[in-house]
């Protein structure tokens, strides 16, 4: 699949049989690639959408056992989940203009009434859906279905049986599947573990390591920080042949990447795409830039008299978490790649030379 972004001059390929995403750099009059990234598209490409209100999992217990400190407050907080005709709303306003979808929310979203009516309309529309699922109730049916329609599944790691259980499930029904890996400061010693050691379950693609950040119950404490020696033994670890073939990470990990590795192609990744590349909705049909922004300081209500996604992608909110890429740390040699990272959690950003830009700000 190719889509041409007309207003920002660029070009996108997506496989949706593989999952591999490409985009060029800004094309010039002639269609050439004139090497300089293009900073955001006219439409989101990925959407993150928040089926789900409500977590059993959360309030069972499981997670506060577990030790999860969930950013969306499943334990605490209950909101009907997304109804079918918001979710059809959604792809209809979609078609055509997004690659993907990431279902998720406050909670597993194979555990939502119209699931497998969400997943086909999206396939109908040329949309693919991924997930991620905690795992706590999946069933060979459901897993079945994921890999019916979706293009890959993540499953949460929680050290628990269900979480092998839901793993097994799904790469018996095929499905392309990662773990997803919270890394914090009670947890980076175990991530180094396992990018050298063997303690991974056969079959899985890929550990994506997500950086945690301290939003609804994560706690402050548990962030980590530049100059904790660990951060450094951690990401040098994505250099080596083990690193390179098992692991990813997310955006918000981009800072880290920068400054302690070597291997990985700066082509390869790029910094964080709220409201540039993707976007969240949640239950309730608020648009955000990024699904951290519980908030919902850059909100914009989509059930507004007229509102339409497109509307929201152009509104003053959005434009003022963009604004903040683009003028985080100015003379940073590696602005570019990285943009200060995260505008939402300053603190989690992985660059002591960030930290101090900060502080020279706030002093000011």
């Amino acid at each position: 699949m190719k889509r041409e972004d007309g207003k920002y001059a660029f070009a996108s390929h997506f496989d949706p049989a593989t999952g591999f995403y490409c985009r060029t750099g800004v094309l010039d009059e002639n269609g050439h690639d004139t090497g300089v990234d293009p900073f955001m598209a006219e439409f989101p490409e990925l959407l993150d959408i928040g089926v789900m209100g409500h977590c059993a999992h959360g309030l069972s217990g499981e997670c506060a056992r577990a030790g999860i400190q969930c950013y969306q407050s499943g334990a605490t907080v209950h909101q009907d989940n997304m109804a079918l005709d918001d979710f059809r709303w959604i792809v209809d306003q979609s078609r055509g203009r997004v690659f993907q979808f990431a279902l998720g929310g406050r909670g597993d979203p194979e555990l939502h009434s119209d699931f497998e009516e969400m997943l086909a309309y999206s396939r109908d529309n040329g949309i693919v859906p991924n997930l991620t699922t905690s795992g706590f109730l999946l069933d060979g049916k459901r897993a079945a279905l994921i890999a019916k329609y979706c293009g890959a599944a993540a499953v949460s790691w929680y050290r628990t049986e269900h979480t092998l259980r839901a793993i097994d499930l799904l790469l018996q029904a095929g499905v392309r599947t990662n773990i997803h890996f919270l890394l914090g400061g009670d947890t980076v010693d175990e991530a180094i573990g396992l990018l050298q050691g063997d303690g991974l379950p056969q079959g899985v693609n890929r550990v994506v390591f997500l950086l945690f950040k301290p939003v609804g119950q994560g706690r402050q404490d548990n962030v980590l920080v530049p100059d904790d020696s660990r951060v450094a033994t951690f990401f040098r670890l994505m250099d080596t042949d083990r690193g390179l073939r098992i692991a990813g990470f997310d955006s918000c990990s981009v800072p880290a990447i920068i400054n302690h590795t070597s291997v990985i192609d700066r082509n390869a990744f790029d910094t964080c795409e709220g409201a540039r590349f993707s976007a969240y909705i949640t239950p309730d049909m608020k648009l955000l830039p990024c699904s951290f922004d519980q908030e919902m300081r850059w909100a914009f209500d989509l059930r507004a008299g007229g509102a339409s996604i497109a509307e929201g992608w152009e509104s003053p909110g959005f434009e003022d978490f963009r604004s903040r890429l683009r003028d985080a740390c100015p003379h940073c040699a590696q602005r570019s790649l990285c943009m200060g990272g995260c505008p939402i959690r300053p603190e989690i950003v992985l660059c002591k030379n960030r930290h101090e830009y900060r502080a020279c700000r706030e002093s000011a």
